[in-house]
């Protein structure tokens, strides 16, 4: 099991400005775009939004005993991209498909379980936390964060992996800062670790910082080897060559335009829990790169592939169940797209009614999610997101929004209320939100039509604003000069995405200095600073010097129910992720929902074909 996502913008939130056709892109500034990034957490505009599980949201077409493995085999994995560079730190590195091929061999600190989305051991014993004595408080008010690394983990060449190599990544990522152009938009900030390296043996690193806090989870994504790599061009030697393997496979060949072939890493330490047996159990992967989605999807079909994650929402993808021998894992990705409100001064409609609670509650109680729902990805998801923090770590949350059901007479009294409340003759002059969202993003274009009919059941008018995604995620959230608005988030796994999600709501992070694109909260809003607002930002405060992982889980449960009370934004869903594989031939496969991928457990697939 593999992989953590190179974060290169620590704790950054990304837009992005993908669509149900496009495959855009993803920035450290939201209109920026960026075709190569995935960071941290990400408005996006890729396609939805993420929601609370990862258990599959479709059954899948065929359950195949899964019987004792045998070693031994090959298997192809197709995908529509294929990697600039197999060095994760420096340009291009940060693209989606250097993870999946990453994880095949190479390994880090962490990886994601594929049920929880919570972090979980790799290269180390434990993931630090207070329980486990891992992280500590300091008198001084500083933090000490140790990690123990696995007395068996080796590289591929037979040297062990050490505390030193993990420093030694340290300095591997701060200098290949100086690779990327420093006149490029997307360079990354320089990196910082945050901290000082307290205590450093064989096995063992321990760093301390001068603030406590959740800064050490996105450190060691990928343990780079000083013996081999020290010395050596940072920028220019790893791209197609790799240093030795952590992970369970060998890069043997890269023959660009075609494929790359790995083949089993002798020396891999990983052993199956259950049988005992070492890892991995395959001889021989290849990836094999077919950028044109339809043909990716008719060469599964002919067996040509073994194992594909398509594009959900590509028309193909619905003929894949009907194969037999096929097993289609559709579960609910990382992403929640949502619709919500702008309270600051700029706001394009002056009639907006944004600073009423009750006209906010109103467009929650009209918007008929489970219908947007059902249209929108044609039954592949079973209902609307209730929660945005279920993105990061499953069962997390309360599910605060569950609250809003559809129901066009409520709507319609509290819209009553809110003209009451405003001093508006809404019978003169009804109420009328301007809609903006990308018009180049098929999702979003189609909800935007289903929009109008379904709020005007309730007294609520809409204008269609749509922007093509360079000026939405540009000036104008920028700007904020939207009324009513869609997109979606990318959430992060562990303590550090979750502060990150509540970063956005922060009453003191209006642009350009913050990332609530919202105002909810900020000077000069219409909502600025009433009791609401005030815990809020008394809570956010709390959880962003939080040491402890329980600790944060339980005030993000408290900031995300205040979010759902004041309806600052409304979740509608989640995107979806697909894996397939020939179940009649593969055991072992497994969808992980978060950057992980579909790649995150090769090392346990095995051949039943044999």
């Amino acid at each position: 099991m593999r992989r953590l996502l190179a974060a290169l913008i620590v704790g950054a939130l990304l837009a992005a400005a993908c669509t149900g056709s496009d495959d855009s892109t993803a920035s450290s500034d939201p209109g920026t775009p960026n075709t190569s990034a995935e960071t941290t957490l990400v408005p996006t505009s890729t396609t939805a939004a993420a929601s609370p599980t990862s258990s599959t949201a479709a059954p899948t077409t065929t359950t195949m005993p899964d019987p004792t493995p045998q070693r031994g085999g090959m298997v192809v994995i197709g995908d529509d991209q294929e990697p600039p560079t197999l060095n994760p730190y420096v340009p291009g590195g940060d693209n989606a498909i250097v993870t999946i091929v990453g994880q095949a061999h190479m390994a880090g600190a962490y990886d994601i379980d594929a049920h929880t989305r919570e972090l979980i051991p790799e290269l180390v014993l434990e993931v630090p936390t207070v329980g486990n004595g891992g992280v500590v408080l300091n008198e001084d008010g500083t933090m000490t964060v140790r990690w123990l690394i696995r007395d068996d983990a080796v590289w591929s060449d037979g040297v062990p992996i050490t505390g030193t190599d993990f420093a030694f990544t340290l300095e591997f990522q701060s200098a290949t800062n100086e690779c990327w152009d420093p006149d490029s938009p997307f360079r990354p900030e320089p990196f910082d670790p945050g901290g000082e390296i307290e205590d450093l043996d064989t096995k063992t690193i321990a760093i301390r910082f001068e603030q406590p806090g959740f800064q050490h989870e996105d450190l060691f994504n990928w343990i780079v080897p000083k013996h081999a790599v020290e010395n050596t061009d940072y920028c220019e030697d790893w791209n197609e060559t790799t240093w030795p393997a952590a992970g369970p496979f060998v890069v043997t060949e890269w023959d660009k335009g075609s494929h790359i072939e790995l083949v089993r890493n002798a020396n891999y330490w990983k052993r199956d829990p259950e049988t005992g047996i070492g890892l991995p159990y395959l001889d021989e992967v290849e990836f094999r790169f077919i950028p044109e989605t339809e043909e990716l999807i008719e060469a599964f079909g002919a067996e040509e592939l073994d194992v594909i994650q398509p594009p959900p929402f590509f028309e193909s993808v619905a003929e894949l169940p009907a194969l037999e021998g096929v097993d289609v894992q559709i579960l609910r990705g990382r992403e929640w797209e949502h619709l919500n409100f702008q309270f600051g001064p700029d706001n394009r409609n002056p009639e907006s009614m944004n600073e009423s609670h009750s006209f906010r509650q109103a467009v929650a109680h009209a918007l008929d999610r489970d219908l947007l729902v059902q249209e929108l990805w044609s039954g592949m998801l079973p209902g609307p997101s209730n929660s945005f923090l279920d993105t990061m770590i499953t069962g997390i949350s309360s599910q605060p929004w569950s609250i809003y059901e559809h129901d066009p007479e409520r709507a319609a009294a509290l819209v009553a209320t809110a003209c009451e409340e405003l001093g508006r003759d809404c019978e003169a002059s009804p109420p009328q939100i301007v809609f903006s969202t990308t018009s180049n993003s098929d999702i979003r274009y189609e909800l935007a039509q289903l929009l109008p009919a379904m709020l005007a059941e309730s007294g609520i008018g809409v204008r269609l604003e749509l922007e093509d995604q360079q000026i939405f995620f540009g000036d104008t959230l920028d700007n904020g000069d939207w009324d009513v608005g869609f997109w979606a988030w990318k959430g992060q796994p562990g303590a550090a995405g979750v502060i990150s999600a509540m970063d956005v709501f922060d009453p003191d992070g209006a642009p350009p200095d913050g990332r609530n694109y919202y105002r909810w909260g900020a000077p000069n809003s219409v909502v600025a600073d009433d009791a609401a607002v005030a815990e809020f930002r008394d809570v956010l405060a709390e959880m962003r010097t939080s040491y402890d992982y329980d600790e944060v889980k339980r005030l993000a449960g408290v900031l995300e129910l205040i979010l759902a009370e004041q309806v600052v934004v409304i979740p509608v869903s989640s995107d979806v992720t697909v894996g397939a594989v020939w179940a009649n031939e593969i055991a072992g496969f497994r969808m992980n929902p978060t950057q992980a991928g579909h790649t995150w457990n090769v090392e346990q697939w095995h051949r039943i074909d044999l």
